[in-house]
């Protein structure tokens, strides 16, 4: 049996990879620090295939730059051998549900789920630190020689992670910010969609650079709009300068000719628009203009009103529809002339003809129509007795967000910066609302929270979303019983932590032969932590439903209904080993260690390749 690699892919090998599918001849060998072999690129035979294009050397080029760049792209394809331990006691209907809480780095968090959701979330929102002299916290390992930016590399956390205080006097107020978001948007973009959307809340200090790494990590030929959201619905007239109401939410799409944005439903107001004076059988309709600005000798003709009058196009300008077209919309009655039939010719349009279901969205997001800061700090207190979080994003407009992503019926929502989990609250509103599936993963760091919010019982943040999650979900069930039966407002949470495995499992060369027999897993871990590593390695996905059956008195794990089928006990005889293979999963993993006797090794591969020969079987 193969061995589990335990640790995410090398995303440098990845790369490697593709250019050798375009240019093989660019492939060559070399001996790695080890003195093994190793695939690398020939940059020089690189360079040749792309003579026509590069730039090298000082040469004057567009470019978006700043220090660490290099570091961050690292950042982005090193592979981490971190894992995801479930926590059932914290989680809501951990077996049933389909949602994911995790608490952890949302840069290592993002390299795990690259392994398992590749390609398949469907809307990713963030609402990263603003970068408005507040801390941040990241713990990315970037290379400070002694004594450099010591004013701005502030303290560390019990656990070694950098805390920035990032002030505008800190001479890297800008570089600080973007070595934490370009890595994270390099990796969150594999795990979007082909169709897929993500928005960014942003403002103004961050704008500008965040478009530029928006750009790069997601292509500016897929940038859709700047939306700007009217937070504040007060002036501050002690504002020094101009009292700032407005944010910023950055749209972009995965690919742009695969994205097709959701409409609005139409409103009141906007039905209003059209009226029926003719009762006209079509039913209610408004009136365009019959002329254009751009002259065309073929359209610019005379038109004689019912009245007797005769009108000419605007100077300069013509017609709208040529004579034999307009003849035939008269025939049809869609031109008005106005109530007595001497008015200038309009064409009528009927609301029943609107090419498209709905309203086109605007870049203007107006607080009467998707709420306001104040609506969101309310929201939060509503549910949780006291104003615990500062800044969250109103529900109205995450479910405005959602309604332009054009949600399918189980799409994936991931909000990895996700705070007081104002994105899950609206994901399920909005199922309730649109009878929809979809699912959402939140990841956040598990950041101390400030002293009230300690006071009201919440010491971290991830607290705070967990329980607003909670309480949310029981209320919208509440308030619509009957059309919330089936609404899953349940998580499974899941906890960043080292590896399960010990050095040893990753580099035995290191140790000795009586190391080597020592106990290769981590002793606080238990057999569902392993499960899940095992999971994220083979690209299941993490809510996948998972059950423990007793097979001759050994537990056995099955995931997706035999899909994946693990045993991590000892003392596994040939009884446990038949039964599995019996059932033919197309995954099986055990320990190393877990065969009873070297009689029943042996017999191993036989009774699989007997039972079920295309079971792929791996070891840890």
């Amino acid at each position: 049996m193969d061995k589990l690699n335990m640790q995410t892919t090398n995303i440098v090998d990845e790369n490697i990879k593709r250019i050798g599918e375009l240019f093989p001849n660019c492939l060559t060998e070399r001996l790695n620090a080890e003195g093994r072999p190793e695939v690398a690129i020939d940059f020089d035979q690189l360079r040749q295939e792309l003579s026509k294009d590069i730039v090298e050397g000082a040469e004057e080029r567009y470019q978006f730059t700043w220090p660490d760049k290099r570091n961050a792209i690292r950042l982005a394809n090193a592979p981490t051998t971190d894992t995801l331990r479930p926590c059932r006691e914290e989680s809501v209907d951990f077996d049933n549900t389909k949602n994911l809480y995790i608490e952890g780095d949302n840069l290592q968090v993002l390299k795990l789920l690259r392994e398992n959701y590749l390609g398949k979330v469907k809307m990713i929102y963030i609402d990263p630190p603003y970068n408005t002299g507040n801390d941040f916290v990241y713990n990315d390992d970037f290379s400070q020689s002694a004594g450099e930016y010591m004013h701005n590399s502030g303290q560390e956390d019990e656990e070694g992670n950098r805390l920035v205080a990032n002030t505008e006097s800190n001479g890297r107020f800008h570089t600080d910010w973007l070595n934490m978001i370009y890595p994270r948007l390099k990796v969150a973009k594999d795990l979007l969609s082909d169709d897929g959307v993500i928005f960014i809340s942003i403002d103004d200090n961050e704008q500008e650079n965040l478009k530029c790494v928006c750009n790069e990590v997601l292509g500016a030929h897929n940038f859709i709009a700047q939306l700007v959201w009217e937070r504040a619905f007060a002036p501050k007239n002690d504002a020094r300068f101009v009292s700032n109401s407005h944010d910023y939410v950055l749209m972009y799409a995965k690919n742009l000719n695969d994205f097709v944005i959701g409409r609005l439903d139409r409103t009141e107001e906007a039905n209003a628009r059209y009226s029926n004076p003719d009762n006209d059988p079509r039913g209610p309709w408004t009136s365009g203009d019959i002329s254009v600005k751009t002259y065309s000798a073929s359209t610019d003709y005379p038109i004689t009103l019912p009245s007797g009058r005769v009108v000419n196009p605007p100077s300069g300008g013509c017609w709208r529809l040529s004579k034999d077209a307009y003849t035939k919309y008269v025939k049809e009655n869609r031109i008005w002339f106005g109530p007595k039939g001497d008015n200038t010719p309009r064409i009528k349009r009927f609301l029943s003809e609107l090419k498209f279901e709905g309203m086109a969205p605007t870049s203007i997001l107006f607080y009467k129509d998707v709420g306001h800061s104040q609506e969101g700090a309310k929201e939060v207190v509503a549910l949780l007795d006291k104003g615990v979080f500062d800044g969250p994003k109103p529900v109205r407009l995450l479910k405005r967000l959602l309604t332009l992503a054009n949600l399918k019926e189980d799409s994936i929502v991931l909000d990895f910066f996700s705070g007081s989990g104002s994105t899950a609250h609206a994901l399920m509103s909005f199922n309730a609302e649109k009878q929809k599936n979809c699912k959402f993963i939140l990841v956040q760091l598990p950041e101390d929270t400030d002293e009230k919010a300690k006071v009201a019982g919440f010491n971290t943040i991830p607290e705070i979303g967990k329980e607003r999650i909670r309480r949310a979900g029981k209320k919208i069930k509440e308030e619509s019983p009957l059309t919330t039966q089936k609404l899953d407002v349940g998580f499974r949470v899941l906890k960043l932590d080292s590896s399960n495995m010990q050095d040893v499992y990753y580099t035995p060369a290191e140790f000795n032969d009586r190391d080597l027999f020592e106990e290769n897993i981590k002793p606080d871990r238990k057999d569902e932590d392993l499960l899940f590593q095992c999971m994220i390695e083979l690209g299941i996905e993490l809510s996948a439903k998972i059950e423990k059956k007793s097979i001759a008195g050994k537990s056995v794990w099955s995931v997706s209904d035999g899909y994946l089928m693990a045993c991590f006990d000892k003392e596994v005889n040939e009884t446990t080993i038949t039964e599995i293979a019996r059932q033919q999963p197309y995954y099986f993993v055990m320990r190393d260690s877990s065969l009873a006797n070297d009689q029943v090794a042996d017999n191993f591969e036989q009774i699989f390749n007997h039972y079920s020969k295309d079971t792929i079987r791996r070891i840890l």
